[in-house]
């Protein structure tokens, strides 16, 4: 018994050891649970939210690097923050090829869908615009907008921006047509834009054949009848709308397919930064011109009178600024040659006035300058100054250098007031005189003076020459000054 009873206490400790073991196991095995959901809580959240947000960027006016730039930021934000989808709003009449392209690829590329949306009521997606609809996963309208005319502009050669196309042959005369090589280039940049944009409708199954309308006739469509057309999948009011009738829709991304969950999921708008509301602005044309003109008048007023400064630093500023916008635009290296030689010798006319050579040179050189300043062969829309910028530019030159000429005669007319031609014409008293010799006083100083005449004294003579320290006299009826 006794053996028995210490064995039976001995099992029953053991008992206890045994259960305390089970306790303790399945205590870490919640622990290692608990630690594992809390690991993976914040990827759950993150997915979360992922399916819970949209985000929207707005793209307006000329297709630029702005765009571009403000296209990248969204998809790359698009991306870190898992967003359902990323709403691009559209209003714009086109713009740089270049950048138009990289925009597409970088649409193509992402993983996250890419609706695009034309909108507000009276937006247009021209242009560059009709390939973004064509490349996005879907594509929606407001009503009262439109898009299409995307034929490529040609802005004719070799003349200035706008300008008519050559005049067609007779028939029957033997010159060759001098347009063939230019209706060739346009043959293959039409054809290459078609081919473009038709694949781009093949890949998200729009209408292939309107996209080559849109390019050879320059065809355009009103919501209503894109719709129609099989070129856009939705016609919406609004965002909200928007969302609601692209819900459980299924679109194929650089991932795979994604269906679509919008329905009620909120929405953040992606707003531009400084910079690029700063590179928006000074990247327009027009201001990247006066910007120009402002600089290069700073730097050349400095240079000629240095020591003011203000000229210099307003100068130096407004020239790093417009070199920045001009980094951006499709600027003709001929055309800013010509417009900074014509800064150059209107400047030079105002300090060394040559009577209107040099300052009829420059407003040539101006004027020529600015209408080139542009290359239209990267645009698909007119990128350039502005005429009656050019013109008031031209004209307040004009008016500068009139100014400067009307100084230039006058001062020509006017009588010498300093130097050893100052005494001529002069009038001086005789003091003293004898046998064609003697002196006279003449602005307060007193001269040897010599004359073919006699002279009395208190006289008034006329100074008619100069000989060293000499003067030579005439008599007081001769003109005086």
């Amino acid at each position: 018994m006794p053996v028995r009873h210490v064995a039976g206490r001995s099992c029953g400790a053991c008992a206890v050891r045994s259960g305390l073991f089970v306790v303790f196991r399945r205590a870490g095995i919640i622990g290692v649970l608990l630690g594992l959901l809390a690991a993976l809580s914040p990827t759950v959240r993150a997915e979360n939210a992922a399916v819970r947000h949209a985000l929207l960027i707005d793209v307006k006016g000329a297709i630029g690097f702005v765009s571009t730039a403000q296209l990248a930021k969204a998809l790359e934000a698009a991306k870190t923050q898992q967003a359902s989808l990323l709403i691009v709003r559209l209003d714009t009449p086109g713009g740089l090829l270049s950048s138009t392209r990289e925009m597409i690829k970088a649409m193509l590329a992402s993983p996250v869908p890419v609706v695009v949306y034309v909108a507000p009521g009276g937006a247009r997606a021209a242009s560059a615009g009709t390939y973004f609809v064509y490349a996005s996963h879907l594509a929606a309208m407001a009503p009262a907008t439109h898009l299409g005319a995307a034929t490529p502009v040609a802005l004719g050669v070799p003349g200035l921006p706008g300008s008519p196309p050559p005049s067609k042959p007779s028939p029957g005369s033997e010159k060759p047509d001098e347009t063939e090589s230019a209706t060739a280039m346009d043959r293959k940049v039409v054809n290459d834009a078609v081919a473009y944009l038709r694949t781009l409708a093949e890949l998200r199954g729009r209408n292939v054949d309107w996209a080559e309308k849109a390019v050879r006739d320059a065809a355009t469509l009103t919501a209503t009848d894109a719709l129609k057309e099989r070129v856009v999948e939705v016609i919406a009011n609004d965002i909200n709308e928007l969302l609601t009738a692209i819900d459980g829709r299924t679109v194929t991304t650089t991932t795979g397919e994604v269906r679509l969950r919008t329905k009620g999921i909120g929405v953040i708008e992606l707003l531009p930064d400084w910079k690029m509301q700063l590179l928006s602005a000074i990247a327009d044309p027009n201001i990247a011109f006066i910007l120009l003109l402002i600089g290069m008048y700073g730097i050349i007023f400095e240079f000629m009178s240095p020591g003011a400064f203000a000229p210099g630093v307003i100068g130096g500023i407004s020239l790093i600024v417009a070199l920045t916008a001009l980094s951006v635009l499709p600027v003709n290296l001929g055309g800013l040659a010509l417009l900074f030689l014509g800064v150059v010798l209107m400047v030079l006319e105002a300090f060394t006035p040559s009577f209107g050579t040099l300052g009829i040179g420059g407003i040539v050189a101006f004027v020529v300058g600015a209408l080139f300043l542009f290359d239209p062969t990267d645009t698909n829309i007119p990128i350039a100054v502005a005429r009656p910028l050019i013109a008031g530019a031209a004209t307040v030159s004009v008016l500068f250098l009139a100014g400067v000429l009307s100084f230039a005669v006058r001062a020509r007319l006017r009588p010498v007031r300093t130097g050893a031609e100052q005494m001529i014409d002069s009038v001086a008293e005789v003091i003293s005189w004898s046998e064609g010799r003697g002196r006279v006083r003449v602005h307060g100083e007193v001269w040897a003076a010599q004359s073919k005449q006699e002279f009395t004294l208190g006289q008034k003579v006329r100074v008619a020459g100069r000989d060293g320290l000499m003067l030579i006299l005439e008599d007081e009826t001769q003109t005086l000054r």
